[in-house]
């Protein structure tokens, strides 16, 4: 299990540059007329890594202890971020990038992929910063790797 926590711990990192790469690169491309699929491919590999991370999360959310749903766990930082906070935000993340992709990939013009990409990678990105157990949260026990 240490070890899951770790991947997981360590693919935030990747999920995180991924972001933000597909992000610097809608910014730099969108005037430039072209949606290649290059930027198809980053995008897609930043959801997909979103949506690993999220099924290697479900499968820690029952092995480790830093969930309890006993009474007073909403009393508890920790039980309450792992419980519900990091867990709500972070499907919501992966909800949102699903939908701003799908949208970026109907759209017909490659200015409007962009921007449909730009906007909703930004949202995720903001949330998912949120959600994540920094090491400056002390109560939540995270760590950087």
């Amino acid at each position: 299990m240490g070890a899951l926590i770790h991947v997981h711990s360590g693919l935030r990192w990747l999920a995180l540059a991924l972001l933000f790469f597909a992000i610097v690169n809608a910014i730099l491309k969108l005037k430039s007329g072209k949606y290649e699929k290059s930027d198809k491919m980053l995008n897609l590999f930043a959801m997909v890594l979103l949506h690993i991370q999220i099924l290697i999360g479900t499968v820690l959310s029952f092995l480790t202890g830093k969930i309890s749903y006993a009474e007073g766990w909403m009393k508890n930082p920790q039980y309450r971020f792992f419980g519900l906070e990091h867990i709500l935000l972070m499907v919501i993340a992966v909800t949102l990038i699903t939908i701003g992709r799908k949208k970026a990939e109907r759209a017909i013009d490659p200015a409007k992929k962009h921007k449909t990409i730009l906007i909703w990678y930004v949202i995720v990105l903001v949330i998912i910063f949120l959600a994540i157990p920094w090491p400056f949260r002390t109560a939540l026990g995270g760590s950087w790797f």
